[in-house]
């Protein structure tokens, strides 16, 4: 379900406000936990948009190296990754 503006209260929230919104190829909701690659509801090309969009929210550079699977699966293991760098504050 997408937390209407007044209801985001954290940058998971946002996060997947994002996706849903404007990245996600499925009819089906996208929460925190949904697996975003294995259902096929992003694309490599969404992929893309969703670092473009991390990068510009949080005024920070994503090293292409980092854009791997296990760090973009789910908005939650974003978030993770986001919080295990240490240069940007998230949640």
């Amino acid at each position: 379900m997408i937390p209407d503006a007044n209801s985001i209260s954290t940058f998971t929230d946002e996060l997947v406000a994002f996706i849903d919104r404007d990245v996600s190829a499925g009819h089906e909701p996208v929460e925190a936990d949904t697996d975003l690659v294995m259902t096929g509801l992003v694309d490599s090309l969404g992929v893309v948009l969703i670092v473009e969009w991390l990068e510009e929210r949080l005024g920070i550079r994503i090293d292409p190296a980092d854009v791997v699977i296990e760090h973009f699966d789910t908005a939650r293991s974003m978030v993770d990754y986001l919080r295990s760098r240490g240069d940007c504050t998230v949640d």
